[in-house]
């Protein structure tokens, strides 16, 4: 394991010597006898993690030199000596960015303590930061990618209700990203930093649900053996998220609608009422309306959930953020498959814009997934498009008269002679690549056929 280096900066030699000795079997260790020698070494060692810091020094002393060294390397880890008669001074210092402060005479016990304390600390905190960017990046608005009418709508209310406690109804087909949107509710709430527990009330049996969702205590019904916590218990001071809602069982929509009126609940088998503090977003593939105007659902619990609505558009109908998500799907996925794939070429590109993408979102990622691991890298193609894909396309008009169908032959030797055999352009006007045009001529110039 590569070692951390650290700067001592101490006037008095011996004192600097000391810490020296004692910090060198842990750490790669630089030293220095005033505030500019310091910064010439920051300046040429940018790998210095940790700076240790006398306050009184000859010239500029050691407050100076925090404020100096973290305007310029504001990650730098600064700790203060001090004796006793600058202590107040080493606690303000800490308001400029000072990590702690030590007091003379050195414990040298106590400084190797202190200075591992302090690397772990900012190490943590960097850790938490990176997952927090993880999470933003993979919940947060930006990805959920588009530039349509219809998205940014949804964009524009999430940013709006998200802030507030309000119960969200998202509505919209498999597949379009309403979960995307739900954890995206909760990252830009004041509750991002409490749990997100997300329940799909449609993959769970009839006979179970209630316990998933309340929790039991023991003994409640055979297999209990101990305490439960539900979905509820376990959202407090966070985010439930309810998927398929529609798919609940009118009995247990009752004991729904109570708990959340109430944000109260008794486990199965107990007497004890049990209060959070929780945010519900609901989400559905189904029309409410319509299973509340056929009796399956229940109006009350519908009004109580749908007090921000937001739709999900379906891919087709947000056809212009096709480019847009399969190029950020190419780029994401080729990255975790070695970065062999560089791009899609506009033929393969205009055939999946003019795909209706039944499955939405979903389905677009996994061919673009499907496309990338079978290809030979570079830049996919017309020949990666899988194909049944391909098969349910309709052929794209290419003048008053040809498309591409039944007299292939025809129509590509007809339209390469239009263009005076200017293949690109010859490609450009059939929707297909230019590999495909050369891969085709070379087959009729096995039958005798030249262009």
């Amino acid at each position: 394991m590569l070692k951390q280096s650290i700067l001592i900066v101490d006037d008095e030699r011996d004192t600097r010597e000391l810490m020296a000795r004692a910090l060198g079997e842990t750490y790669n260790v630089t030293t220095a006898p005033d505030a500019e020698q310091a910064m010439a070494a920051l300046d040429a060692d940018p790998s210095i993690a940790l700076m240790l810091s006398d306050i009184r020094m000859p010239g500029a002393d050691g407050l100076a030199l925090l404020k100096a060294a973290k305007r310029k390397y504001p990650q730098l880890i600064c700790i203060l000596l001090t004796a006793f008669g600058t202590i107040d001074q080493a606690v303000a210092a800490m308001r400029d960015g000072a990590e702690d402060f030590i007091t003379k005479p050195i414990d040298l016990d106590q400084l190797d303590i202190r200075v591992a304390k302090a690397l772990r600390n900012v190490e943590l905190t960097n850790k938490v930061a990176e997952l927090r960017n993880q999470l933003d990046e993979r919940f947060g608005l930006d990805n959920m990618i588009g530039s349509s009418p219809a998205m940014k709508r949804v964009f524009d209310i999430v940013r709006r209700a998200a802030p507030s406690s309000a119960t969200v109804l998202l509505q919209g087909p498999n597949g379009s990203g309403k979960d995307l949107v739900a954890h995206a509710i909760h990252n830009l709430s004041p509750r991002s930093n409490g749990p997100f527990v997300a329940v799909n009330c449609g993959a769970i049996p009839e006979g179970l649900i209630e316990s998933e969702l309340f929790g039991h205590e023991k003994g409640a019904f055979t297999g209990a053996v101990g305490q439960h916590a539900g979905s509820f218990e376990s959202a407090n001071h966070g985010t439930l998220f309810l998927d398929e809602i529609g798919e609940l069982p009118l009995q247990m929509q009752v004991k729904l609608l109570r708990a959340l009126e109430n944000r109260s609940f008794t486990r199965v088998g107990g007497t004890q009422t049990v209060e959070v503090d929780i945010r519900v977003v609901a989400a559905t593939n189904r029309d409410l309306k319509a299973l509340v105007a056929e009796g399956r659902f229940r109006e009350d619990l519908y009004f109580r959930l749908n007090v921000v609505e937001i739709d999900m558009p379906a891919l087709k109908d947000r056809a212009a953020d096709i480019p847009l998500l399969a190029s950020r799907f190419i780029k994401d996925i080729s990255e975790q498959n070695g970065g062999g794939v560089t791009g899609i070429t506009p033929a393969a590109m205009k055939l999946l814009e003019r795909y209706s993408w039944p499955g939405n979102v979903r389905e677009l990622k996994n061919v673009v997934e499907r496309m990338i691991v079978l290809s030979s890298g570079g830049m996919l193609d017309v020949e990666d498009v899988p194909d049944q894909l391909k098969a349910s396309v309709a052929p794209v008009p290419l003048s008053s008269t040809v498309t591409i169908g039944e007299n292939e032959k025809a129509q590509i030797l007809a339209v390469l002679k239009e263009c005076a055999d200017n293949r690109s352009e010859a490609a450009r006007r059939l929707g297909i690549s230019r590999r495909t045009i050369y891969r085709k001529l070379a087959e009729y110039a096995k039958e005798g056929i030249h262009a």
